[in-house]
């Protein structure tokens, strides 16, 4: 990893308490990056910010940083007041930080604890699809943060579990996939029953400050700053890109070549559908590599269990339909894999952005396949660049052994016993004229 994405401005150079400073230490942070930079002067002095930037630039380390730094501050200024004008009853939560999804607040969750340590603040955790008793005795406990998809959230605060009256610090984290996923009556009623926008600290971020964003921080935030990170292109310049023009009946034998050739040593392959998903995750397996299929409705528990063996190397490759373009924070993603192209162009940057986070490199590898082939002249106009399309040779074709397709019955799973497969052995060919 190259540090050419971090600034010159030092963390302790900024108005950051030593508890904070220590935190930062402990996670090798130490200089900003550019959202950070931008951000965090302006809302370390209780400016609200909208801020756009590119996935894996720092916006969650942005905007954690200056809620713990505001609410040290609130508590301060509290216990120089007379102890008879400060509330008895249960006042908090005093921050609220939104996600639009379960991977995505769990993320945050994980480096608020991180860099959070040193902090005498109570964190919950809130989301939907499991431990929700849990997730509600977390709240009874008089927390000061809570962090989670607004769905659950609304849930526990119908049922009176928390109060918003005594917000300090609202966060909206990807309010563009807040829209793209119909969660903006939910942000919206959720902010009308907090104080009003110039009584406490807002941010909001987003790879895209698109018109309907920015109406939304107008609407709901106090005057907010807006911060642009302009890049000259929309994707890294540390992720090289490529592309193969396979028959269907090669794309197997070629990810496989591919993937014998790479040895990466830790992949995401992007695919659009459960059904693709799944089919892929067996052919994988038959062939000795170590996967696992992630889609929208597999269970909470076990796309949690699923994503700490992704991240602790158990599996080496996750098979992933959209759900997992956006708000997972994985390091050491060295190649992604769009088996199938995104049918949404916006999606192949969220897709590619798994790679080469923070100043790391990495390699993404499309297929322009018959079914999707369409897309790649969308994807092309948006990231305002060709991507080189490479031959496909003999040596890249691999032979591949295929299973029988699982029972119908059979769920998904990567753990436990698969069904019994008769596997057929093939080999692919190159046509006169593959491109």
């Amino acid at each position: 990893m190259n540090n050419t994405h971090l600034t010159k401005i030092r963390f302790c150079n900024l108005e950051l308490s030593d508890s904070i400073l220590r935190g930062l230490k402990d996670a090798s942070f130490d200089y900003c990056t550019p959202i950070q930079q931008k951000a965090l002067p302006l809302s370390l002095r209780g400016m609200d910010v909208a801020g756009q930037a590119q996935t894996g630039t720092g916006k969650t380390a942005a905007f954690l940083l200056a809620t713990f730094q505001y609410l040290l501050n609130d508590t301060e200024n509290a216990e120089t007041k007379e102890p008879t004008t400060r509330p008895k009853h249960n006042i908090n939560p005093r921050a609220i930080i939104l996600a639009p999804t379960r991977e995505l607040a769990i993320q945050i969750h994980k480096d608020a604890v991180q860099l959070g340590k040193y902090l005498d603040l109570k964190l919950a955790l809130i989301y939907g699809g499991t431990d929700y008793q849990k997730q509600q005795e977390s709240l009874k406990a008089n927390v000061d943060i809570i962090i989670g998809t607004p769905g659950r959230i609304i849930d526990f605060y119908r049922q009176n579990t928390f109060t918003l009256d005594n917000v300090k610090v609202t966060v909206m984290d990807e309010a563009d996939r807040m829209f793209d996923l119909g969660f903006i009556k939910d942000i919206r009623f959720l902010l009308r029953r907090m104080p009003p926008p110039d009584q406490r600290l807002n941010m909001l971020f987003s790879a895209t400050l698109s018109y309907k964003v920015t109406e939304l921080a107008y609407e709901h935030m106090n005057n907010p700053v807006l911060i642009r990170i302009e890049t000259e292109e929309v994707t890294s310049k540390d992720i090289q890109q490529s592309a193969f023009c396979p028959s269907n009946e090669q794309k197997i034998p070629l990810l496989i070549g591919i993937l014998n050739q790479h040895k990466p040593q830790r992949s995401i392959i992007f695919v659009n559908t459960k059904k693709c998903a799944e089919r892929l995750d067996d052919i994988l397996n038959a062939n000795g590599y170590k996967t696992a299929a992630l889609s929208g409705d597999v269970p909470q528990d076990k796309r949690q269990r699923l994503l700490a063996d992704f991240q602790e190397n158990k599996i080496t490759l996750l098979i992933a339909t959209d759900v997992a373009a956006r708000g997972l924070h994985i390091a050491d993603v060295s190649h992604v894999f769009n088996y199938d192209l995104p049918q949404d162009a916006e999606d192949y940057v969220h897709r590619i952005g798994r790679t080469a986070r923070f100043g790391a490199s990495g390699v993404a590898i499309s297929f322009i396949c018959e079914q999707y082939a369409y897309s790649m002249p969308d994807i092309e106009d948006y990231i305002d660049q060709k991507i080189p399309v490479l031959a496909i040779t003999e040596d890249l074709l691999a032979d591949i052994v295929i299973p029988e397709k699982r029972p119908e019955k059979i769920k998904t799973g990567y753990k436990g016993k698969r069904p019994h497969q008769e596997n057929t052995t093939i080999k692919a060919t190159v046509p006169p004229s593959t491109l």
